[in-house]
């Protein structure tokens, strides 16, 4: 079967791809994007979609090992580790470990800080022109501790915004408190990110397809990979499920399937799936003004005028497609030491997806040395969605000219040698 032509083709259809579909059709590229299920229905879908400059701290800093062995044998626990004697995971979790220390913690910081800071702004300038219908507001958001020794140990986080440039504002108890009547009594003290703002990821990817559409774009649903051709240093054939496709440049927006598909090719990405847990609810009849974290338990809470959902955790179990019911009720549990009306009426939705996790927290973006038409755009972690913009706008320009808005070195795949 002769394969159709295309000029790019977008492996992935979460909201990594869909924006790198977006801005390459901007950039007078034609685009072809195919995805093994629907659009969006990985981790693009149910996270709780927070736009979150705040989190330009990477998960690796000191500590975090001897917390993680420490919950090694909890299931509910906020992060866990599957024991495993899966190499690529062994290999990953050294690679990690060897990041847990204040020099990594505070470069690390320093790239994702005005990466971060940058996308947002991009997100609220597309959803602007665009008109989406999305729920995005500003509203920052909230950290919230109940343990005075924990908020006291937290001191750190402050300092680290503050050395690269994020606004952070330091609270007491009582001033949490009265900056969210829907926590209860008891709050020892928090912070407030007035950077931060908030959407509701599915409609969001829903309107970034639709714009994609209106640019020209030819978005392919249900067609999975079979197989990736190389022919000397280009990309040759991707035959899928509906056909086979050629094309004279190829993104990988592949989440946390990348590693695997990018094996054809004898690639061997550094990305973990990292999996996390959400449950959606109508809205609780005392709602959240802002979107919250109770940092002990390490939950997210989101309300929208749609609905209202309670998310994260993190958990490495490998390619695991279980719906681990312990999780999922330790975000209830959490969410009842600290709300007054914890729960929505209805559940709408429990949810898990994997986050494509890299050992620095560091997306993988950019070319790969021997193959002259292939682009990566996977690796963003739990920022996928904060990230997607930005991540669009550099693989536009890496496909153009070559001239990036931002130095995308630290990017490379080419760092993990």
């Amino acid at each position: 079967m002769n394969p159709q032509e295309t000029d790019v083709l977008v492996l992935g259809g979460g909201v990594i791809g869909l924006a790198c579909a977006y801005y390459l059709l901007g950039s007078g590229r034609s685009v072809t994007l195919i995805d093994q299920g629907q659009l969006g229905g990985g981790s693009s879908h149910g996270n709780c979609g927070t736009l979150t400059p705040s989190h330009a701290m990477p998960l690796a800093m000191p500590g975090v090992i001897g917390t993680a062995l420490k919950w090694l044998l909890r299931a509910d626990a906020p992060l866990r580790i599957k024991p495993s004697l899966d190499p690529d995971l062994l290999r990953w979790l050294m690679a990690f470990a060897r990041r847990c220390n204040w020099s990594d913690f505070s470069s690390t910081s320093a790239i994702k800080a005005p990466f971060l800071v940058r996308s947002c702004e991009l997100i609220a300038e597309l959803v602007e022109r665009e008109r989406m219908d999305c729920e995005f507001e500003r509203r920052g958001t909230l950290y919230a501790y109940r343990d005075a020794e924990a908020f006291g140990n937290s001191g750190w986080l402050p300092r680290a915004l503050e050395e690269v440039g994020i606004d952070i504002e330091i609270l007491d108890g009582t001033q949490v408190e009265q900056r969210e009547p829907a926590l209860r009594p008891g709050i020892a003290g928090g912070y407030f990110n007035p950077g931060d703002a908030q959407l509701r990821p599915d409609r969001f990817v829903a309107e970034l397809a639709r714009a994609v559409r209106a640019r020209g774009g030819d978005l392919r649903e249900q067609t999975r990979i079979e197989s990736i051709e190389q022919q000397g240093s280009r990309i040759s054939r991707v035959r899928t499920t509906n056909g086979n496709y050629s094309a004279r440049d190829v993104v990988f927006a592949l989440g946390a399937w990348a590693p695997r598909v990018a094996r054809q090719l004898g690639l061997r990405l550094p990305i973990q799936p990292g999996k996390g847990y959400s449950i959606t609810y109508s809205r609780p009849r005392t709602c959240p003004q802002v979107p919250l974290v109770l940092k002990e338990a390490s939950v997210c809470v989101t309300a929208w005028n749609s609905g209202y959902r309670l998310g994260s955790t993190m958990e490495f179990a490998g390619y695991d497609s279980s719906l681990n019911r312990k999780r999922l009720d330790a975000l209830r549990r959490a969410a009842t030491e600290y709300l007054h009306d914890p729960e929505g009426a209805e559940v709408r939705e429990e949810w898990y997806g994997w986050r494509p996790m890299t050992p620095d927290d560091l997306p993988i973006i950019g070319s790969v040395p021997g193959i002259d038409n292939l682009c990566l755009a996977s690796g963003h972690g739990m920022l996928g969605v904060t990230m997607s913009a930005l991540t669009g706008v550099l693989v536009s320009e890496l496909l153009g000219d070559g001239a990036t808005s931002i130095d995308t070195t630290p990017f490379s795949i080419r760092r993990f040698g």
